[in-house]
């Protein structure tokens, strides 16, 4: 029996973000997802290395790559209209899990279990991958505004404000210690 699954998957790069906002350089779902699970990695090693934690850092990652895929079957909804009050917010979010079902059911029976809790993290996973997913957000509000584009101003200050209400340390010294460099250009990175 066939599996479309992972030809799901490759769907994510059809997937356009930002979809209310002019962009100097478009970003897919499929980039966003990949930027996310390394910031989610690094949350992860920081919290074991500088906070005495102990999680899977690759588990983690793996949420990550995950936690946007019901996206392939809903499309990306900007946040201003998904959270723009708690019953549009609670009704996207049975929609989200309605599509994540989809796509577990895609799966061959015997791997489905495998995928269920990577669709349910733990809670401390599920917070360094909102973390992830917000300073993503921010990096791009940041790409924009240097190259010219205004568009995000108030985005990146939104969603710096929203990345320091999460009160999370981890991604307090990831801002304080990568941040910056993604202002850089790339000769300034050597």
């Amino acid at each position: 029996m066939s599996s479309h699954f992972y030809a799901m998957m490759s769907r994510m790069k059809n997937i356009e973000r930002w979809g209310l906002m002019r962009n100097t350089r478009p970003e897919n779902l499929s980039e966003h997802t990949l930027e996310v699970a390394f910031i989610a990695h690094a949350l992860a090693v920081i919290h074991n290395r500088r906070f005495g934690g102990n999680v899977d850092p690759n588990a983690v990652a793996v949420a990550a790559m995950f936690h946007d895929t019901s996206e392939i079957i809903t499309g990306d909804m900007p946040t201003p209209i998904k959270y723009y009050n708690a019953n549009i917010k609670n009704v996207y979010k049975e929609i989200e899990k309605v599509a994540e079902d989809q796509l577990i059911n895609l799966l061959p029976e015997d791997m489905r279990d495998d995928f269920v809790p990577i669709y349910n993290p733990d809670p401390q996973t599920q917070k360094f991958v909102k973390a992830a997913d917000k300073i993503s957000a921010l990096i791009k509000c940041i790409e924009e505004k240097n190259s010219g584009n205004q568009e995000f101003r108030s985005a990146e200050a939104s969603t710096l404000k929203s990345i320091k209400e999460l009160n999370l340390p981890e991604a307090d010294v990831f801002l304080d210690e990568f941040l910056s460099s993604f202002s850089l250009t790339l000769d300034e990175l050597k």
